[in-house]
């Protein structure tokens, strides 16, 4: 039996939620059967930021540094850019090595197990480190928005592992037509046949689940979601009973997490010290991907997929964009991309710079000193992820730079802090935007930095750290 399989787990949902009821008031019914409520983005989170999140927490939970990380892949259907390679900004948001292995895995809702088997068979002395994120949307009408939910997974695999991957099988059936996007279109769709999108997925699936050795009685399944009731519609035919496939289900709390519904599940079975797990991912086509989990140890986990704030249907609109007015045009914030290629370190990682004259610390690490005003190369020093507010405002409509009228359209009012952060006994100051708190922090509290978007000019997304109160984490 191979020992190849997962070291730790994370995961993240965004706190925002909308509750069905807030559908069926503004639709007269609810269309997405098993879900109570759902996982909504905030104006500035995305895929990449919440594939951010579950990658932190993975490393973390794994005592493991991005440095150690050989293998980098990426999972969603919904990428921030349609043509763009999201796993080089995803590892410099770690501080992955520039020359690891990166692979991205989009266009179906299988991607997430793709990658996984991907990790399996990727040659590397190091780990890998696997990350699902989506956010999938469709028509407000539509019954896959009603449940399009929003989440991530992260994985850490490698040899040596509590929670070997003893065997997995892939299989397909011609069934196309069950869930599409369009070519130029951000709107999940299918044909919407209800007897036919129930026997593709079931038939699709058991076919996958047949060719592994399943143990009898597994404690828990990760299966794929579309909404709270297929995974349940095809469990027999995996030769599964119901409550194996709720006790790790995210989808009635977070909606559909799409590439990311098998890898949430299968971190909440982890998590929750499960030992035998069967694993099932599928994708419009139809393909569907099996594995077994046989954990001999306990596997580290850290997952923050708590709900905290619940948001009415017409909030909930705003946060999809729906009634915003679009970018504005120009705006007193510009900076060219090779300009803002240059500050990379310094908004991915909070990368300072020490004066090698005086020893004080410059952040942004460029120009001269500014205690002993020498023209020098300063010495990167990366400074903690947690600083303390020394000032802070909040910036309401009409005081916002253009690049952030967007999101203040989508979610209002937005605080600005100035926060301490120290490295080595000496501290610096920067002003940072504030992110998930209900209410503003206090002089003295203390913020943990973020990856959220920044703002988007000439059609590319900067990204860079905000402010959380650290209670919020």
């Amino acid at each position: 039996m191979s020992d190849d399989g997962i070291h730790a787990v994370g995961a993240y949902a965004p706190r925002l939620r909308v509750a069905a009821e807030e559908f069926a008031d503004a639709w007269g019914s609810f269309e997405a059967s098993g879900i109570e409520e759902k996982a909504v983005p905030e104006a500035d989170e995305d895929a990449l930021t919440m594939g951010w999140e579950a990658a932190r927490r993975a490393l973390a939970a794994g005592d493991a540094d991005a440095s150690d990380v050989d293998w980098l892949g990426f999972s969603t259907t919904t990428p921030p850019m349609a043509e763009e390679d999201p796993t080089v900004r995803l590892g410099s948001f770690l501080g992955v090595a520039e020359d690891s292995t990166r692979q991205s895995f989009t266009g179906s809702t299988r991607a997430g197990t793709r990658a996984l088997f991907a990790a399996l068979d990727a040659e590397t002395d190091g780990l890998a480190l696997v990350v699902a994120a989506d956010c999938p949307q469709s028509e407000p009408s539509d019954a896959h928005e009603h449940a399009a939910g929003a989440g991530a997974a992260a994985v850490l695999v490698g040899p040596d592992a509590p929670a070997p991957i003893t065997d997995r099988a892939e299989h397909a059936e011609p069934y196309p037509g069950t869930r599409f996007r369009r070519a130029g279109s951000e709107e999940v769709e299918g044909i919407d046949v209800t007897s036919y999108d129930r026997e593709a997925f079931r038939e699709t699936l058991a076919g996958a689940v047949d060719a592994v050795d399943v143990p009898e009685d597994p404690d828990a399944a990760a299966v794929q979601a579309p909404d709270g009731g297929l995974p349940y519609r095809a469990a027999g035919a995996m030769g599964l009973d119901n409550g194996t496939i709720h006790t790790c289900a995210t989808v009635q709390d977070l909606g559909d997490t799409a590439a990311a519904s098998v890898p949430l599940s299968l971190a909440n079975a982890l998590a929750d010290g499960h030992e035998t797990v069967l694993g099932a991912g599928y994708g419009s086509g139809g393909g569907a991907d099996a594995f077994v989990v046989e954990a001999t140890d306990d596997v580290p986990a850290e997952l923050a997929l708590d709900g905290g704030t619940d948001l009415t249907y017409a909030e909930y609109l705003r946060r999809r964009g729906d009634v915003t007015s679009g970018e504005p045009n120009g705006g007193a914030a510009y900076v060219s991309v090779p300009t803002w290629k240059r500050s990379i370190p310094q908004r991915h990682r909070l990368v300072a710079g020490r004066c090698p004259e005086c020893g004080s610390l410059a952040f942004p690490p460029e120009g001269a000193c500014p205690d002993c005003r020498s023209l020098v190369e300063f010495e990167p020093v990366e400074l903690p992820d947690t600083g303390e507010v020394e000032a802070v405002t909040a910036v309401s409509r009409g005081g916002e730079p253009p690049e952030f009228a967007v999101q203040q359209q989508k979610s209002g009012e937005y605080g600005v802090a100035i926060a301490a952060f120290e490295a080595d006994g000496d501290s610096v100051s920067m002003p940072l935007q504030v992110v998930g708190a209900e209410t503003s922090p206090d002089v003295g509290d203390a913020v943990t930095t973020v990856i959220r978007r920044i703002y988007k000019q000439e059609g590319v997304i900067r990204y860079g750290r905000k402010a959380r109160v650290a209670d919020d984490e």
